[in-house]
């Protein structure tokens, strides 16, 4: 079951991550974090004047949102839905992207391969010492957002 965190315009405007907080915290004092895997997703409500074209993650007050929770839980990521676009969105929101209106959204090649390396390194070094490394889980991570990674690759994560 998908826990929606609903972020409204006055926590992008004062940096607020108490509704993603209230929610994670509980589970690190747990101690369940990891088995949340796929758990979250953001309903986000930002108004925007009518005739507004630009996505949410065009948006600087919502980029710098997501770029503080990404700071505060570097392992965000693995709690997102991916397979409902959660992975993708965030990653639309702290990497340099276009949209086109053929073929969506575009990020620049460099900068999402070095997201997804990040993400790689940091939740595998986190899910060690969670005692829940799964690198097949990372991969279909990675896959999401258009990246195979040999399996032999994690072996030097390991």
């Amino acid at each position: 079951m998908t826990t929606t965190i609903s972020l409204q315009a006055q926590h992008f405007d004062r940096l607020d991550l108490s509704p993603l907080t209230e929610t994670i915290e509980p589970w690190l004092q747990a101690g369940e974090v990891p088995q949340h895997e796929q758990d979250l997703a953001f309903a986000i409500n930002f108004p925007r004047e009518a005739g507004d074209p630009r996505e949410l993650s065009e948006i600087p007050e919502v980029r710098l949102w997501f770029l503080r929770a990404d700071a505060r839980y570097p392992w965000l990521p693995w709690l997102l839905s991916w397979e409902n676009g959660e992975l993708t969105r965030y990653a639309a929101m702290l990497v340099p992207h276009q949209f086109n209106k053929t073929e969506g959204i575009q990020y620049n090649p460099e900068a999402l391969e070095l997201f997804v390396m990040n993400k790689v390194f940091v939740l595998a070094d986190w899910l060690q010492q969670q005692g829940a490394f799964s690198p097949t889980k990372l991969r279909f991570m990675t896959q999401t957002l258009g990246y195979d990674l040999d399996e032999e690759f994690f072996i030097l994560l390991g």
